[in-house]
């Protein structure tokens, strides 16, 4: 067969598969909501989240249990412009139930007589770490404590003609070296993973599909009878199921951008910086995962006789696609040489320093790609390896 002919042969198979990939209507939607939505709608719900804290912060209020026996620790957080409120009397009771988002101030009946006498009165913070909002308070009321601590010091300090910076003789500045897109890739750095999702299930179904499927409804061996170099039909089953995996990756890096437009908390608006420079440098990372990844499902689904085996055959790839990216995570000593050779934790870690504002050098492209092709060549070679030796049993 001449070269034209092949590439001919190549395109009509591509083509038709791609006809039978998008035929299925509904399989499809469940793919684009799944797949394409769940990120920005997660970021979102986050945005809810954090704008809620947020507001909560800015009313400024704490709830104490006895306020009326430290008329002095109340005069205090007046003057912080805190709002103070007496605690329910079922406040444990509310903090276990998330009834009460925040925890509470209890002060001891003597608190007064003992600052007066120079002992140290206890106070208790109460949370439940179970109920997030009132543990995101907590560390705000303790740096109230804190600071009455440190007054009442320096009073009594004064009274004696100390200098209060006798209290703190070497004082430290705190300097941040993250950037703000590195600040705020901490709080989106779950894109990538939703990425990488939305191109496994993007390309598993369409994978499935056009081998064990294919196999299953009787309409592979027709085709495998056709006159049709073998390498052509493969290349175009191929072609066509690493089609529909760049599609929902398109897609779903695209989706990122207008969520960013009902993100309802200010502070994450400002940190999370998406746009066309970053979904581009995103498909270009996921370009070639995509043909690697369809070509390794394929690979596995193309030896099951049924639908149903080859999705429990192909769930060893879906867990390792899912699980590989966490090793970024829990690994506290940063990125390792190692990642780059490991496709989708390769991949993870390139998009995380596209967030974070960081470029990329000539080994961390090639180092993934080369890869990614390697996995392509095993996998096409593999199904074609299996459509020869099948003999149309």
């Amino acid at each position: 067969m001449s070269a034209r002919g092949f590439v001919a042969s190549v395109w009509t198979v591509l083509r038709k598969e791609l006809v039978d990939s998008l035929r299925d209507r509904r399989t499809l939607l469940v793919v684009l909501m799944s797949s394409v939505l769940l990120g920005p709608l997660v970021m979102v719900a986050i945005s809810g989240l954090i704008a809620t804290l947020e507001s909560r912060a800015e009313q400024r209020e704490v709830y104490l249990v006895g306020s009326e026996h430290a008329p002095t620790l109340v005069n205090y957080l007046q003057r912080q412009t805190y709002t103070v409120k007496s605690a329910p009397g079922d406040y444990e009771d509310q903090l276990r139930k998330a009834k009460l988002g925040d925890p509470v101030l209890v002060v001891p009946r003597d608190f007064e007589a003992a600052l007066q006498r120079g002992d140290g009165p206890t106070l208790e913070i109460v949370s439940d770490s179970a109920n997030k909002r009132s543990e995101a308070g907590t560390s705000r009321l303790r740096r109230l404590v804190d600071g009455f601590n440190r007054e009442r010091a320096l009073l009594a300090l004064g009274l004696r003609g100390v200098s209060g910076e006798l209290l703190e003789q070497v004082p430290v500045d705190e300097r941040d070296l993250a950037s703000t897109a590195t600040r705020g890739a901490q709080i989106t750095g779950m894109l990538p993973f939703f990425v990488l999702m939305a191109v496994l299930y993007g390309a598993l179904n369409a994978a499935l599909d056009t081998t064990a499927g294919e196999r299953e409804r009787g309409s592979l061996e027709p085709l495998l009878m056709n006159p049709t170099d073998r390498r052509a039909l493969v290349l175009g089953k191929w072609g066509a199921v690493a089609t529909v995996a760049m599609l929902i990756a398109v897609l779903s890096c695209f989706s990122f951008i207008p969520a960013q437009w009902w993100l309802r908390s200010d502070t994450l608006a400002a940190l999370f910086h998406f746009g066309v420079r970053e979904a581009m440098l995103f498909l270009a990372v996921l370009m070639p995962f995509a043909a690697g990844l369809s070509a390794l499902l394929m690979a596995v689904a193309i030896r099951c006789k049924t639908f149903k085996e080859a999705q429990a055959n192909t769930t060893v790839v879906v867990l390792a696609v899912s699980l590989l990216p966490l090793v970024s995570v829990f690994n506290l000593g940063g990125e390792a040489a190692w990642h780059l050779w490991v496709p989708a934790l390769a991949q993870n870690t390139l998009m995380t320093r596209v967030l974070k504002g960081e470029g990329f050098g000539a080994e961390q492209v090639l180092v993934p790609l080369l890869v990614c092709i390697a996995l392509t060549a095993l996998g096409v070679w593999l199904v074609a390896r299996s459509l020869r030796s099948a003999a149309v049993r």
